[in-house]
């Protein structure tokens, strides 16, 4: 079930919302839990299970994790679940490639959302290990923190030390509803309006070759969007429930697209994930506090391993090196501070723009197919000029005109009177209603992460 859904919007929500408003407040995480769970089952049935023994084990941890042992054995069960489920095959074939083996490849499917309550419970074991957080004795309370489905297949990662007060000590009022409904109500329209409108012309062009120099352009900077709100309307969406039923979860985009830095790229960028890297990898390497070689090999580190976090495929590492070559590029050998704000602005969506083409490449071989093209203007192709013709529409010129308005970093003074603001939100639910009566199944991208 996604967020971007009927079965989602009309009767999922409405029945749990509902539900939780009528019950005693001792009784509201009974109903959250059972409703979360239900929600994970709707698409993964066998993979609950899954998810229950994850759950089972991290709170026994937790229990026992005075010892660097048992913290090694806890990290090692959460990576263990990752390995098996997410690179096995991804192992297995860079074995054959490199020794000319012909091992069989496993083919197991990828559990929804595996990679997020994966680092959502070693945050947890780890932070009870270093006494940042004390031990949740009650496995109802734990679980639902775990799996409470706004967040739970797809983010943003919540740290147990966030939101442990709120597990048991919340209010659900008028006001927290109303301002999660309009919070939702504007990541459904980034989802539906935004990104699905760049996805249709990404899917039909981006693997298409040999292709033309504005079409490769055109297309790559659509993906930066399409994902962008794809993943930023999402969390909108996840914190707007999470404020529906009393929960306060902290952002996960800040406006990345506006930065004048690839430095304060990351420092909006999918919050959550580069706040647990660094919490959790790069502090404990020694982060810049051990000279200037090791704090490049400790950026390098932290990267390749978010690269891999996002994906089991050699562009996805390559992804990540190329962000911390030029992190490391930014941080040693410029001083970005200093830059006019419009050279920034123009260096980091060159660095993100062909980073992405790697990101959304099928193969390696297609990511620098794609690269080259964009870098011979004299490239064009009259056959994907004819097909472009048919997506490439004054609707998507419209939306792509709002995708770069609703990337900028406009002044947050700006008061608008609330009858203005619910009648533009009205306005945007009712294009996001039409949208869904008229759109197919159009799954988040993060979902397969």
């Amino acid at each position: 079930m996604v967020f971007s859904s009927t079965t989602f919007v009309f009767l999922f929500l409405p029945i749990t919302l509902v539900l939780t408003w009528l019950v005693s407040a001792s009784a509201k995480n009974y109903v959250l839990l059972v409703a979360s769970l239900i929600f994970y089952a709707w698409g993964e049935p066998l993979y609950i299970l899954l998810l229950l023994l994850n759950s089972i084990f991290n709170y026994a941890f937790a229990f026992v994790i005075r010892r660097k042992g048992m913290l090694a054995l806890s990290v090692v069960f959460n990576i263990g679940l990752l390995a098996v489920f997410k690179y096995a095959a991804f192992v297995v074939g860079t074995i054959n490639s490199v020794l000319g083996l012909g091992l069989a490849v496993p083919a197991i499917p990828l559990p929804i959302g595996i990679s997020f309550y994966t680092f959502q419970a070693m945050s947890y074991v780890i932070d009870v290990y270093r006494g940042t957080v004390n031990v949740q004795k009650r496995y109802d309370r734990f679980l639902l923190y775990l799996v409470f489905f706004p967040q739970l297949i797809a983010g943003p990662i919540v740290k147990y030390r966030d939101i442990a007060e709120q597990l048991h000590d919340r209010k659900m009022t008028f006001e927290k509803t109303a301002a999660g409904v309009s919070r939702f109500v504007m990541g459904l329209a980034k989802k539906l309006l935004l990104a699905n409108s760049m996805a249709v012309v990404v899917d039909r062009l981006f693997d298409i070759e040999p292709f033309s120099f504005f079409g490769s352009w055109l297309v790559a900077v659509a993906y930066v969007f399409q994902i962008y709100f794809d993943f930023s309307g999402y969390s909108d969406m996840a914190i707007g429930l999470g404020l529906m039923f009393g929960f306060h979860f902290k952002e996960n985009f800040d406006k990345p697209l506006s930065a004048a830095s690839l430095n304060e790229f990351w420092r909006r960028w999918h919050i959550s994930l580069t706040t647990w890297f660094r919490e959790y990898v790069y502090f404990p390497l020694g982060g810049n506090r051990k000279g200037k070689w090791k704090t490049v090999r400790n950026q390098l580190i932290v990267f390749v391993l978010s690269g891999l976090w996002h994906g089991a495929a050699w562009n996805f590492v390559l992804w990540g090196l190329w962000h911390g070559f030029f992190m490391t590029l930014e941080k040693r050998l410029t001083r970005s501070r200093e830059w006019p704000k419009a050279f920034g602005r123009l260096y980091m969506w060159l660095v993100v723009i062909f980073s992405f083409v790697l990101f959304r490449a099928p193969t390696l071989s297609s990511a620098l197919e794609h690269m080259k093209t964009m870098l011979m203007p004299w490239r064009s192709s009259l056959p994907v000029a004819a097909i472009a013709q048919e997506v490439v529409t004054p609707l998507f010129w419209l939306m792509f005109a709002a995708c770069i308005l609703a990337s900028a970093r406009l002044s947050r003074r700006v008061r608008v009177n609330e009858k203005v603001k619910w009648g533009w939100i009205a306005f945007v639910w009712i294009c996001c209603v039409m949208m869904l009566s008229a759109s197919t199944y159009n799954p988040f991208i993060y979902f397969r992460f």
